[in-house]
């Protein structure tokens, strides 16, 4: 009989591929995906590290299986992604309804870890379920308190993560069948001192150019019109192995591949962008005018501490030049607020920042105390209460921005993706223009269409805005 194993994946797209790795290898094996946990043999949950919040509602999630598993059907419960670099042993100490860890540079091990048996050659074919589950918990006493407290961490373990999937790895998307995310790089070589991603990811890989082109082709021809290349550095990419521009070669490749039709990239890191990149972006029409750069913060000072370099000054004259090359950019960017020892007025100059900026979409976060990065030994630390408060303010500035920017678009037409029926709005539809990545900016609703207009979700039509809000769009399909 074939064992059932249920998937839930937390956090960025980054890990979203990594699950999908991890269901075509247990698919090929001959495992059996399925979207309810009480109905699995087997639970995995592919975890999040990357600030406080993430990692609370990764062990949250973690104690939610265990009681599936005690209270159903599941045999095992298998634990994989950040969390477990961090913390596997105390993972598999603490909480011993856990039968095994996979760490984020030993996704193969998912097999063993299932117990299942390697090697199997069976094949894989289309979309399979994806765990979906309710609302965790505001917080678990377990989490919060014993079982999961310690008052020190250690650091990364000493062989840092160098798994990298290429395009003989199986994979089955967790994505509608029209869109799909390519990571084309691993781990991160920038020193940033907020971040520990180096620890959990590893040094910077690039995959090689053959090997993503040959996953771009074959998606293509599976009904994939979308992709998204991800990354922690996509601008980075080729550069380990002595490729001058990759990503913008990259990208005029896939813009060749006939079926797709959209093509874009996350992230982009501010001195990164090359003059080749914009110009690749301006010339070809399928790459979406879309770039997501984020900033962090535009005091020189604070990025100094956050060795990150630059500043208002030298960012508004790069978002200048990129505008100049590519006229019609949709721009993203994010923030940190609450930084050890910002001041109001380094603070006054990101908020003076973004109102000159004018950012098309934007995300802010309050710092998050990470052990394990240079930060975390810093003094001056602001206090979580002004931390939020300063977090509420940058965003309302945006928010007046965003409006003004949005109701500019009253009666434009454009490029249109639909995904299908809204889960926000009754009896609407909603979906995507070139300036909407996905999962992450507003949404279009769309509440007018032609007499006789049969939907279909993953189909490209034009659109035109008739509404517009702080954050999203209402939209008549036109043609």
């Amino acid at each position: 009989m074939r064992p059932k194993i249920g998937f839930v994946s937390l956090g960025c797209p980054k890990n979203l591929v990594d699950s999908e790795v991890m269901m075509g290898m247990v698919a090929r094996a001959g495992a059996e995906l399925t979207p309810r946990a009480e109905d699995a043999d087997v639970i995995v949950v592919n975890t999040c590290s990357f600030i406080e919040s993430a990692q609370q509602e990764s062990v949250n999630t973690i104690l939610e299986m265990a009681g599936h598993k005690s209270a159903g059907k599941a045999k095992k419960l298998v634990v994989a992604g950040c969390l477990v670099e961090r913390f596997g042993d105390q993972i598999r100490k603490d909480i011993p309804e856990v039968d095994a860890v996979v760490g984020t540079g030993e996704l193969d091990k998912i097999l063993s870890a299932a117990g299942l048996e390697v090697g199997s050659s069976k094949r894989v074919a289309g979309n399979s379920p994806f765990v979906v589950l309710p609302s965790r918990p505001e917080g678990d006493a377990r989490a919060a308190h014993g079982r999961f407290s310690r008052e020190s961490w250690d650091g990364a373990v000493g062989d840092l993560p160098n798994y990298l999937y290429d395009d003989a790895t199986p994979r089955v998307l967790a994505t509608p069948s029209h869109r799909a995310y390519i990571k084309i790089a691993e781990g991160c070589d920038h020193p940033c001192t907020f971040c520990i991603i180096p620890q959990l990811r590893g040094q910077f890989r690039s995959r090689r150019f053959e090997s993503v082109i040959a996953e771009a082709e074959r998606l293509a021809q599976s009904g994939v019109r979308e992709i998204t290349l991800i990354g922690q550095d996509t601008t980075c990419y080729g550069e380990d192995f002595g490729l001058k521009d990759g990503l913008a070669l990259l990208l005029e490749k896939l813009a060749k591949i006939e079926p797709l039709r959209w093509v874009r990239f996350l992230y982009a890191y501010p001195n990164k962008i090359t003059s080749r990149l914009l110009e690749t972006i301006a010339q070809n029409a399928k790459i979406c005018p879309y770039m997501d750069v984020p900033l962090q913060h535009a005091s020189p000072s604070v990025l100094k501490r956050m060795k990150r370099g630059g500043g208002a000054e030298v960012f508004l004259k790069s978002i200048a030049g990129m505008r100049r090359v590519v006229p019609d950019l949709t721009l993203r960017t994010s923030f940190i607020v609450g930084f050890p020892g910002e001041t109001e007025k380094e603070f006054e100059e990101l908020c003076e920042f973004v109102r000159e900026a004018q950012f098309d979409w934007m995300g802010t976060f309050g710092y998050s105390d990470q052990e394990g990065a240079t930060a975390f030994g810093m003094e001056k630390k602001i206090s979580q209460r002004e931390v939020e408060s300063r977090r509420k303010h940058l965003m309302g500035i945006q928010r007046q921005i965003s409006r003004k920017k949005k109701k500019a678009l009253l009666g434009k037409t454009f490029d249109f993706l639909l995904e299908g029926e809204s889960e926000e709005t009754e009896l609407l539809l909603e979906g995507r223009t070139p300036m909407h990545a996905p999962e992450i900016d507003g949404k279009v609703f769309v509440n007018d269409f032609p007499d006789g207009f049969e939907p279909k979700p993953g189909q490209f039509y034009q659109c035109q805005i008739t509404e517009a809000h702080d954050y999203d769009l209402i939209a008549k399909i036109v043609a």
